[in-house]
């Protein structure tokens, strides 16, 4: 992590029917987003098929030395996220019910329609030597945060009531949501999870361009996870993000 991306590789296979305006609208967001991360399309491939697939290679660089992995968390280390956790969750779920969306649904199905990587936020923990491990949100915390631990031999405990939820409960509610829940095992949200030394974390503010920066918990030596309840009670974390081979009930 602490990357730049430097260009991008699109292979891209899709029907007769999709080489009109499915096409160029695609092609128009790619382009945005493309414009917008100082990321050109520099090669690829395309071909005709009955199903649409997509892929993307983001080819990027860092200095020799600088990359933050997985695997640098520590015994004592604070846990931070960046952002709300669970908004793109939320999204989704309006996008699939089909209602006509109000002015804060429609934030909320935009974070989940066009996610933002923290690039920025990414390269600036780097610079400043500030984050021991690192990686986004793609899959949920309850997901994400056990790869982190287990890729650094570590532990992790939660304060349940310290992660940052959807700003708008009431609208969660509506959808048949709890905030909790989406907080813990929402995707997309590609939002940033990293660690910091106790000893730097005066250093870190609490937002950067923006963007809120939250204590949810700390690494432990003991390999297991734990969530501390509101009542103080701890429980075993249980996955529940996004799992492609989970079967399906």
């Amino acid at each position: 992590m602490g990357g730049r991306p430097r260009c991008f590789l699109l292979s891209l296979a899709l029907p007769e029917t999709h080489t009109g305006r499915w096409l160029d609208l695609f092609l128009g967001g790619l382009r945005r987003a493309s414009h917008n991360f100082h990321c050109p399309l520099v090669g690829g491939d395309t071909t005709r098929r009955d199903e649409i697939l997509i892929n993307a290679a983001v080819v990027g660089e860092v200095r020799a030395g600088h990359t933050v992995l997985r695997s640098g968390a520590r015994q004592g280390d604070i846990i931070y996220v960046s952002g709300r956790l669970g908004e793109a969750e939320l999204g989704l779920q309006i996008v699939r019910q089909g209602k006509r969306a109000a002015d804060m649904e429609n934030s909320l199905t935009r974070k989940h329609l066009y996610p933002e990587p923290r690039l920025a936020l990414g390269q600036w923990l780097v610079k400043k030597g500030l984050a021991t491990a690192m990686m986004d949100l793609s899959d949920g915390l309850s997901s994400d945060l056990p790869r982190l631990c287990a890729a650094s031999s570590v532990g992790a405990q939660l304060e349940k009531a310290k992660i940052p939820q959807v700003q708008a409960p009431q609208v969660a509610a509506k959808h048949g949501c709890d905030p909790r829940q989406l907080a813990l095992h929402g995707g997309d949200d590609y939002e940033l999870l990293f660690t910091v030394p106790p000893q730097k974390a005066g250093v870190l503010p609490t937002s950067f361009l923006g963007v809120r920066l939250t204590a949810i918990g700390s690494i432990t030596a003991d390999r297991k996870l734990l969530v501390l309840e509101e009542n103080g009670r701890a429980r075993l974390l249980v996955t529940g993000g996004w799992d492609p081979f989970r079967k399906k009930r």
